[in-house]
């Protein structure tokens, strides 16, 4: 039995493939946004926070990778955002398709927005 992931970098190890590297590609691209967020697992999947609050989570998946939560925003970013939407505040993006690096980078940007300025 192995045991179970504590840190990001653990938690990233369980990939291979495709699938590791679309994970290090999402979590590179968050990291151009909140470079100073510290790096966690919460619920068992990876987590960015930044003075206490945790603003971003992302995880691998059979199919997919997903980022939560993404709340509902306005105008051009939310029409991006809505062919990915899989729940109310919860955004898939499908092994089968091209990774939208740029729709994650601004994602994490709505965040930083959201929860209060500066990384």
């Amino acid at each position: 039995m192995n045991a179970k992931p504590t840190t990001v970098d653990e938690y990233l190890a369980t990939f291979d493939g495709e699938a590791a590297e679309r994970l290090a590609a999402v979590r590179a691209t968050i990291r151009e946004v909140l470079p100073y967020g510290e790096e966690k697992l919460r619920y068992d999947i990876p987590a960015i926070s930044i003075r206490g609050r945790y603003w971003l989570h992302f995880a691998g998946w059979k199919q997919h990778i997903g980022l939560y939560p993404v709340p509902h925003t306005e105008g051009e970013l939310e029409e991006r955002i809505a062919p990915w939407r899989a729940a109310k505040d919860t955004v898939n993006l499908p092994y089968s398709k091209p990774l939208p690096l740029d729709l994650v980078r601004d994602i994490a940007r709505l965040a930083l927005e959201l929860h209060g300025g500066d990384a």
